[in-house]
């Protein structure tokens, strides 16, 4: 027989050991460390060591995501307690951005609106927006996370868009919408702060709040 037809056999009748204790005698197995000849139970417990101290690894990990997770969702609460704690209408682009990024330690921030009520037209948030940016909003199924390569957004954030280096951008609609009226840019000199790699789950969330938070300010 060869080994695979020995490991079949075995799969398929696994109470063979069972009925043959005697076979153990004869079975040396080499230890995976030292090399010396271990018996089959000793082999299978350094198997199982093996495997509880994976799933170990994985339960600690799977935890740690878990209390990162709880600490983000603290944040996005806090955020939005602000807003809702904001009576003035014209206050609640800056309430929302400020809030934003002391909550998540973000260095730069920017929010821009289009379509405003004429009695928001001169505020900073409301500012012109170009067309570009103006239908990449519209066009964005998800919030984008990913280095600046030219982004207006980044001139939004800093005097010179040069230091924002990677940047989240979150477009500003009502429900299912498909026209975005507004955006809602994060920016950071770190590189690696915004990843094209990294997950949105949580930014597409604020970005849903702030969507409808903002609305009552179109016109």
């Amino acid at each position: 027989m060869t080994h695979q037809e020995v490991a079949q056999f075995l799969s398929q009748h696994p109470d063979f050991f069972d009925q043959h204790p005697e076979a153990l005698l004869n079975v040396a197995i080499p230890h995976p460390q030292d090399g010396h000849a271990v018996s089959l139970v000793e082999r299978q417990s350094t198997i199982l060591r093996e495997r509880i101290r994976s799933l170990e690894l994985r339960l600690t990990e799977m935890l740690r995501h878990g209390e990162e997770n709880d600490a983000i969702a603290d944040r996005i609460v806090q955020w939005a307690r602000a807003l809702l704690a904001q009576t003035d209408p014209a206050q609640l682009p800056p309430t929302l951005l400020d809030e934003l990024m002391r909550q998540f330690s973000v260095p730069f921030g920017a929010v821009r609106l289009w379509g405003v009520a004429a009695a928001y037209a001169g505020e900073d948030w409301a500012r012109p927006a170009g067309d570009d940016i103006v239908r990449l909003a519209s066009s964005m199924q998800a919030p984008f996370c990913g280095s600046n390569v030219g982004f207006e957004a980044a001139g939004w954030m800093a005097t010179d868009p040069a230091t924002i280096r990677s940047l989240a951008m979150m477009p500003l609609r009502v429900g299912g919408d498909s026209k975005a009226f507004g955006l809602l840019a994060l920016g950071s000199p770190d590189a690696d702060r915004f990843q094209i790699t990294m997950g949105t789950a949580f930014l597409s969330r604020i970005g849903e709040l702030a969507g409808a938070a903002l609305a009552r300010l179109r016109a």
